[in-house]
Order: structure tokens, then C-alpha cells, then sequence
């Protein structure tokens, strides 16, 4: 066929690709059946009958033009389209509220917000330093305070994509590594403790070498609780075995479990866990026993695994929830002169 022949090629709108009839609740409706897993839990949350959000759904699948779901006996899944229209969809949602919420506070309706994550893998001393310290400065300044308890990545996808406004984490870079819009204050230096079975050589020592540790099946974990520190502390041991893993607890918030299974696994198992302050000037390390059944607790020498805690906050924040986090992570830091900020 020549080409006077072939048949015109014709380009889509550029508006075509997005169906007029879709809504935003069409978009709710799909975040809330995949976080519930059945229609009848979702459609108790979104309040409406479930036959409506099944058929609702199924609309949404004919304006996008393919199966979103798969429905099952025992629940519905995600196929690979309706995955990628969950993250979507997820990020639409919060930049609705995000922005429906500024423009009532600038029209002076409602009580400002300030939405803060807490993940739970946090030195707890720390934690109740910060969280008392947010308390007061928001209930001085009339602020709602919400608590959120989710995993934070190392580019705080849910403070930059609004779907929270802060939270403390764990920076992986230096504060100039951080992906725009974000603002952040450092809150000290952290190692984590590292326990041996006591017949370890390293154990009369009390430190181990790295080569050392990484030559040992070593428990920690699980990665999602903190992806960031995870995965680099991960590159760290491969530098001295390119073949090594972590091996993930048996049971993520029980230290006493996790020890006996280190004792006890053929070969013994390490346990590296929790994250200590750094002795310092105006910081003060939290002693634990020396030792716990026949695992030792040790140093590892010359400190290669750290991370530096951090209170990180999206820079479109109104200034005065700015202000409350500048002085809560202000208030929260050691006063020792590695304290920096990017806040402008």
C-alpha cells in the first residue's frame, strides 16, 4: 500500500483522553473499595447502598474503558489499570482538600489544621520531646493537631504530595538532598544498637567491626517501617559483602522475641534495632542493660550506620503552622552546633 493510499491518521483531542462524566466522587469511590477490600465495608464508609457503588464503580470502569477490579468470593483486587488509578486518584484527592482547605482558612472559615506523622519507629524519647512541644504551640495558637501514624519514605511522598502537612523522619542525604517544596530542621544524630550472642568474639570486646557484623545473619526490619534508613544502612554492609541481606523479624514490635530468636536460630543471629542518641554535647545517650539472656548489646566501631532525625514540613504551608514547626523542632534539638536549617 503507498502512502496516497494508507488511511489518514487522526490525532486525539487533547481533552479527549479525560471523560467529561468523570467525578470526583467516582475517584473516592474507587480509593475507598481498594482500602476496605469488599463493597459492603466501602459502602458503609462513603455512606451510600452497595449496589449504588458496585454500579458506580462499573461506571467508572466504562469511562476509563477497562476493568478496574476484580471481583472475587472473598474480596476485590486491583488490576494493573485500576493500581495506577489508585495512586492517581489518591494524589487528586489530596490536592482537592489540600486546596479547598487553603482557601477556606484565607476566606477565614474553620480553624486552621496541621496534620503531623508520627511514624512508630521513632526513638520514643524524641517523640514525646516533639509531640509535647507541637501540642502546646498548637493549642497556644488555636491550631488543630491530628496525629497520623504512617511510613515515611526518603522523599516524605505523603508531606510532599500533601497528603499530610509534617512529620518526623529519617534523612538519608543532607538537608540540601530534600526534593522541593520541602523545609526541615535536623534533631540530632542516631545510631542503632546492635546485640550479639554472647559467644561472639566481639562480645568481651563490646564493639564489632563491620566485616564483622556483616558476616552474621543480622535481624532487622521490617524495610516499609523505614525504607530510607533501611536500604541505606543495606548499601553500607554491601560494601564489605556484596551479598548481604537483612533477615526480617519474627515479630516487628517485640525486642524480647526477636532476641530469643536470634539466641536460638542455627546459626545465632544478630539483632540490630532501635536507634540510640549519639553521646554529644547536650545529648544524652538512654542506657539499656549491658546484656539480655545470651545476647550481648555492642557498638559498632567507627559508627558506620547513622541517620539524622529530622522534622520535615511542605514549604506551601501557611507561615504561621511554619512558625509552630520552626519552634517545635527548634525546641526539640540538642543545642549543639550541627543544628541546620533550609527554613527560609
Amino acid at each position: 500500500m503507498t502512502q496516497s493510499q494508507a488511511e489518514p491518521v487522526r490525532l486525539a483531542r487533547a481533552d479527549a483522553q479525560v471523560p467529561q462524566a468523570l467525578e470526583l466522587r467516582h475517584l473516592r469511590y474507587l480509593v475507598a473499595v481498594a482500602e476496605a477490600g469488599t463493597f459492603t465495608r466501602a459502602a458503609e464508609q462513603v455512606f451510600i447502598a452497595q449496589p449504588t457503588l458496585s454500579q458506580q464503580i462499573g461506571r467508572l470502569e466504562q469511562l476509563i474503558g477497562t476493568p478496574l477490579l476484580v471481583r472475587g468470593r472473598d474480596g476485590v483486587w486491583l488490576t494493573t489499570a485500576g493500581a495506577v488509578l489508585l495512586d492517581v486518584s489518591r494524589d487528586v484527592l489530596s490536592l482537592v482538600d489540600h486546596g479547598v482547605r487553603r482557601t477556606r482558612q484565607a476566606a477565614g472559615l474553620g480553624r486552621q489544621r496541621l496534620r503531623v506523622v508520627m511514624p512508630g519507629n521513632l526513638p520514643e524519647a524524641l517523640t514525646v520531646k516533639a509531640a509535647t512541644l507541637l501540642r502546646s504551640a498548637t493549642t497556644a495558637a488555636d491550631v488543630d493537631l491530628v496525629w497520623m501514624e504512617t511510613p515515611l519514605d526518603a522523599e516524605f511522598s505523603p508531606i510532599r504530595q500533601h497528603q499530610a502537612d509534617a512529620g518526623l523522619g529519617w534523612l538519608t542525604g543532607g538537608l540540601d538532598e530534600l526534593p522541593a517544596p520541602l523545609d526541615a530542621m535536623t534533631l540530632g544524630e542516631f545510631e542503632p544498637d546492635l546485640w550479639i550472642p554472647a559467644s561472639h568474639p566481639a562480645a568481651s570486646r563490646g564493639t564489632i567491626s563491620l566485616a564483622e557484623m556483616a558476616s552474621l545473619h543480622v535481624i532487622h526490619g521490617p524495610r516499609r517501617a523505614s525504607p530510607g534508613t533501611y536500604d541505606r544502612w543495606l548499601d553500607v554492609l554491601r560494601t564489605v559483602d556484596p551479598h548481604f541481606a537483612f533477615t526480617d523479624p519474627p515479630f516487628r514490635h517485640s525486642l524480647p522475641v526477636a532476641l530469643a530468636f536470634a539466641a536460638t536460630a542455627d546459626p545465632p543471629a544478630a539483632v540490630l534495632t532501635g536507634r540510640t542518641a549519639i553521646a554529644s554535647p547536650g545529648v544524652i545517650r538512654h542506657l539499656r542493660p549491658a546484656d539480655t539472656g545470651d545476647m550481648v548489646l555492642v557498638s559498632i566501631a567507627d559508627r558506620p550506620l547513622t541517620a539524622t532525625a529530622a522534622l520535615v514540613w511542605n514549604g506551601d504551608l501557611p507561615r504561621r503552622l511554619q512558625q509552630i514547626l520552626f519552634d517545635t523542632a527548634d525546641g526539640a534539638t540538642p543545642p549543639a552546633p550541627a543544628s541546620l536549617s533550609r527554613a527560609g
